[in-house]
């Protein structure tokens, strides 16, 4: 069975998509920078890439997979440029990589105000741009994409349940890291996931009719 390596396996979602896909015996190489991160994920039963995305990725990284996550982000306490290098940059050497190897689905875990920046959270805006950009990348490249786009993200227990609409309450557009990571999963294995892109947030519908209500309502 081929692998799906995830790329950010060392975050808060990564490791808790690695988890969930442990707990489905769905085969996954988990890419993280430095081998003291590498443990907890190999007692899940994933398979351990070390790389740095400041680094040229290495082909090894992505043999043998037909799918990747990337859900690496450089983290609200460093600098715009680590922004730029990682969320960014990073994306799109991924993204380069994944058309070399005919990667099957790439999971983006983008942003809210990716799509529209300049009408975002103005403290953020150069995240958000970043984001945009490694998102448009992907949107071009011919891979086969699904790019998902986070509310505010909380520590919260899962609910299960999302809504793909933008809320009209601010307040209202949070998701919890667990569900986004039980959103990638359920695009991992659903086909109908494939090229498309979600707003998402905690809402009142469970996640798979979620996204099959976003596709139906695409189609008219």
């Amino acid at each position: 069975m081929d692998k799906t390596l995830v790329i950010g396996a060392n975050g808060q979602i990564g490791r808790l998509l690695i988890g969930m896909m442990a707990l489905a015996n769905m085969p996954v190489k988990a890419m993280v920078r430095n081998s003291e991160h590498a443990q907890k994920l190999e007692q899940l039963g994933a398979e351990i890439i070390l790389a740095d995305l400041e680094q040229p990725l290495p082909d090894d990284a992505f043999a043998d997979c037909d799918k990747v996550v990337f859900t690496a982000g450089s983290g609200g306490k460093t600098g715009a440029d680590k922004t730029i290098l990682i969320d960014l940059w990073g994306a799109v050497k991924a993204v380069d990589m994944a058309k070399k190897h005919n990667i099957k689905q790439f999971v983006m875990v983008s942003a809210r105000d990716a799509g529209d920046p300049e009408n975002g959270t103005p403290a953020i805006k150069h995240y958000n741009i970043c984001k945009h950009f490694a998102d448009k990348h992907l949107l071009e490249s011919g891979v086969p994409y699904t790019i998902l786009r986070p509310g505010r993200l909380t520590d919260d227990a899962a609910t299960g349940k999302i809504t793909t609409q933008r809320p009209s309450d601010k307040d209202a557009m949070v998701i919890t890291r667990a569900d986004v990571a039980a959103c990638v999963l359920q695009c991992l294995d659903h086909s109908e996931a494939i090229n498309q892109v979600d707003e998402i947030y905690n809402g009142d519908m469970p996640i798979a009719e979620a996204f099959i209500k976003a596709v139906k309502g695409r189609l008219g």
